[in-house]
């Protein structure tokens, strides 16, 4: 009997939070399921290496190769054509928002079960007031766990819609290399301490957060410095003090090396927190404060059970003083020993096995999803108190507005021709997405009645 598809899509977010979530997935699905990934964040070049299984590259909006309501429908039909092409049964997205397209699949294939992988820690931002809403259309909402968990208090936090499982990591500590091991396969010396640094940098204050963290480095004699990228801004000027041995390392997936340091600093996005402390590894977390993840609270709970520092994200001071805190041997033992009291980062097999539970259930008919969302349309503009009644006329307003005085049109920049691409090879894949000329990639054997189905879907969008 053929292994059930699959298919696990994810968002662009802006780390690589998403993405090696459902490649953690994959990787315990492959038992009796045929997963796909499909995702709209250039990193997916890189699952090969992570969970070994067949994926496809998908354009965000960002890439404005095709109008905002052409690309809803795009992603919709593209995921209806690989459901087509591969028989498959589940739909899974990791994301904070469900695009339309997403919702989109189940008016054409009812059938197929949509699952929701929805992170918490939300921020209070706009998007919560969707949370009904969308929630309503899901056949499963699955909650990746967090340590900090006790520390959520954003809108997803009291929702019973959802199961939780445990951390999902792709950290595992049968398989990750030891110290040794790690260190020759990073040509890292294997006598001296070493602190990997994961910071973002290229607007000013994430480049003056690098350097305050760099900065107070110095203090760590005979230290070799890990980044995974050139510490220099847009104008090529040079972020890190005089004085440090600074490596830039390119390897992935880094979790697989974590053993290497002797401590780290990075943000406190989902996968670093279960990365750097399911593996004991002495960190510094400095929030990130973008985006709908609260990393602030996830950091700070981090820093008051003792497994590692945390900083006011914008105190330059602080986050200098911090980052030489984690010279001192006494310190790191502390952190690494605290974080010996932490659950199992084994989520990914939770969820495998409820999608080998859901695989030969029933998805929502067509009827109880219409009506569901009607239903909750009007709820959502009148049933959420002043505030959001207030918030709801105001979006009413603002749609009048744009009905009159349209927003400008975006610059969007298509193709004469449709360009079909069929590799996997990391490399000239990242070649492709970095040129910006449009392209469809397509899963490795593909039919050719997907490659013709995918032309015409393409055509339609953006083809001049």
């Amino acid at each position: 009997m053929d292994k059930p598809t699959i298919i696990l899509a994810t968002s662009n977010g802006i780390g690589m939070g998403h993405l090696t979530r459902a490649s953690a997935i994959a990787s315990e699905l492959k038992s009796f399921a045929n997963p796909i990934i499909i995702s709209m964040a250039s990193g997916v070049v890189e699952v090969p290496k992570i969970a070994g299984v067949r994926f496809e590259y998908i354009p965000g909006r960002d890439r404005k190769w095709m109008g905002r309501h052409e690309w809803d429908a795009y992603l919709r039909d593209r995921l209806v054509a690989l459901i087509d092409e591969t028989n498959a049964k589940i739909v899974s997205f990791d994301g904070v928002v469900l695009y339309p397209g997403i919702i989109g699949i189940k008016s054409i294939r009812p059938e197929v079960n949509l699952v929701w992988v929805r992170r918490g820690f939300w921020q209070k931002t706009p998007t919560r007031y969707l949370l009904n809403l969308q929630s309503k259309m899901m056949d499963l909402i699955i909650t990746p766990g967090d340590f900090g968990q006790s520390y959520d208090h954003g809108p997803t936090a009291t929702r019973k819609d959802s199961v939780l499982v445990k951390p999902i990591s792709i950290f595992n500590p049968l398989t990750t290399l030891n110290k040794n091991d790690a260190r020759k396969v990073l040509g890292l010396d294997t006598d001296r301490p070493a602190v990997l640094v994961q910071l973002g940098i290229g607007e000013a204050d994430s480049n003056a957060k690098m350097t305050a963290a760099l900065t107070g480095l110095r203090s760590w004699p005979n230290l070799q410095v890990v980044l995974t990228k050139e510490p220099v801004d847009s104008n090529g000027n040079n972020l890190a003090p005089t004085g440090l041995d600074i490596k830039i390392i390119r390897y992935f997936p880094l979790a697989n090396v974590l053993n290497a340091f002797d401590a780290a600093i990075c943000a406190a996005g989902y996968n670093s927190v279960h990365e750097e402390l399911a593996a004991k590894v002495p960190t510094l977390f400095i929030p990130n404060i973008r985006g709908t993840d609260n990393q602030f609270a996830r950091a700070l709970w981090a820093a008051d059970n003792k497994m590692a520092l945390t900083v006011d994200q914008s105190n330059l001071i602080q986050i200098q003083e911090s980052a030489a805190r984690l010279a001192s041997e006494s310190t790191r033992i502390e952190l690494a020993n605290n974080c010996e009291k932490l659950e199992g980062v084994t989520g990914a097999k939770d969820v495998a096995n409820l999608f080998k539970d859901l695989v030969n259930k029933p998805a929502k008919n067509e009827e109880q999803i219409s009506l569901t969302l009607f239903k909750l349309k009007l709820q959502d503009l009148f049933g959420r108190g002043w505030r959001a009644s207030v918030y709801s006329l105001l979006q009413g307003i603002a749609l009048v507005y744009r009905w009159f005085k349209p927003h400008k049109e975006v610059d969007i920049n298509p193709a004469s021709n449709i360009n079909l691409v069929q590799i996997d090879e990391p490399d000239e894949l990242r070649k492709l997405i970095k040129n910006g000329n449009p392209f469809e990639h397509l899963i490795i054997d593909a039919s050719d009645s997907y490659k013709s189905r995918r032309i015409e879907i393409a055509s339609k969008a953006y083809l001049k």
